[in-house]
């Protein structure tokens, strides 16, 4: 999501149309793909997930700026006129540190553009995305343009789906407290992002990342990985700097607790967090995970014992049609977006998602926490 987003601010600074695709898993023409075992669309149009200026809705009034457009579009009215520009002609001069600045892409970019007549304007497919996952997994890449990014219509007026709305409306008992007066987003015409999804008191969101990241954890350690870009802001009170030294297993075991946290290490993190200033008042507890059930319901039990909740509930509670399904996780990101404490992992781009909104919405600093 993150790509999309920068590639949308990119086409609005140099007043072009983005030109959206669908999330794509296999580009091969088939209907379905096979992941862990099980049948999943081979591609999600991006429009079931998130509405805004990265999906053709208006940018706002007095905003110059054209609409996105529609891949399907682009090859239609674009046919035998495109303009393809390999990565490497723009991205090449740039030295280290600067081809990882997301600012200085950008600009690169911007000055390329300018002296291109087309409008119809490509990035060669074979020669990797114009901010990649490089960019994204270095910790300074979005300092400089965050400010600019996050004052733009791509995040001011970025929303989620109807279809994830009203799986939030739908589950809305899991995260608001009865006493609350909670408008339902599908009722309620859309404004700002930052309108939208205020915050919700009493509320706490954690994500823990199983399966998979098990092994993905050790593969971190080893490659002395940092937080994301996303979850590297200076204002972040959680920060994480890799070992130096130290055998592989040292490192991996400095990496765990941040990234594959055991239980008790879980327990004693949110107890220490509800301490705090941002912590003051949670009464609902949200664990947003692929964890399977005995392992969240082995959590929960020992959060219970630990301390007392209102309730808690995890992804594994939520009620979902046969559409939601396959948007659970940005149904999740929309909770974890609108949580008074949020609790994520630093080196997940589930939670890097999160976290940007929250920033773009002006939360506290202390509300955004890390494992």
């Amino acid at each position: 999501m993150q790509e999309v987003l920068l590639n949308t601010y990119l086409a609005y600074r140099a007043k072009r149309s983005f030109v959206f695709a669908n999330y794509t898993w296999n580009d091969n023409g088939s209907l379905y793909s096979e992941y862990n075992g099980k049948k999943i669309p081979s591609q999600i149009p991006y429009s079931v997930m998130i509405r805004g200026p990265s999906v053709g809705d208006p940018m706002p009034a007095g905003v110059d700026a054209p609409r996105a457009v529609s891949r399907t579009y682009y090859e239609k009215v674009c046919a035998g006129q495109k303009v393809v520009i390999p990565r490497g002609e723009v991205l090449d001069s740039l030295p280290s540190p600067q081809n990882l600045n997301a600012q200085a892409i950008t600009d690169a970019w911007l000055d390329k553009l300018a002296t291109i007549d087309s409008p119809c304007v490509e990035s060669k497919k074979e020669t990797d995305q114009l901010y990649n996952y490089l960019v994204f997994g270095d910790p300074r890449a979005m300092l400089e343009i965050w400010p600019s990014l996050a004052a733009s219509p791509v995040l001011t007026h970025f929303g989620w789906s109807p279809l994830v709305e009203l799986a939030f409306d739908t589950n809305r008992d899991l995260f608001v407290t009865p006493t609350r007066l909670e408008p339902y987003l599908s009722n309620s015409p859309f404004t700002t992002n930052a309108e939208r999804y205020p915050m919700i008191p009493g509320l706490m969101v954690v994500h823990l990342r199983r399966g998979d990241y098990k092994e993905h954890c050790v593969n971190l350690a080893n490659w002395g990985s940092t937080y994301l870009a996303f979850n590297s802001f200076p204002e972040m009170l959680d920060k994480f700097e890799p070992p130096s030294s130290g055998t592989p297993a040292e490192k991996q075991e400095f990496v765990r607790p941040h990234c594959y946290p055991t239980i008790p290490e879980i327990v004693a993190r949110i107890s220490a967090l509800r301490k705090t200033r941002a912590g003051a008042g949670l009464k609902k507890l949200y664990i947003m995970s692929n964890g399977d059930r005995q392992w969240l319901q082995e959590l929960k039990t020992a959060l219970n014992r630990d301390a007392r909740w209102d309730m808690i509930t995890s992804s594994r509670d939520m009620v979902l049609n046969q559409e939601q399904k396959y948007v659970a996780q940005a149904v999740d990101m929309l909770v974890g977006q609108r949580a008074q404490l949020f609790v994520g992992n630093g080196f997940s781009t589930l939670s890097s998602n999160i976290v940007t909104m929250r920033m773009a919405n002006h939360f506290p600093s202390d509300s955004t926490r890390f494992w």
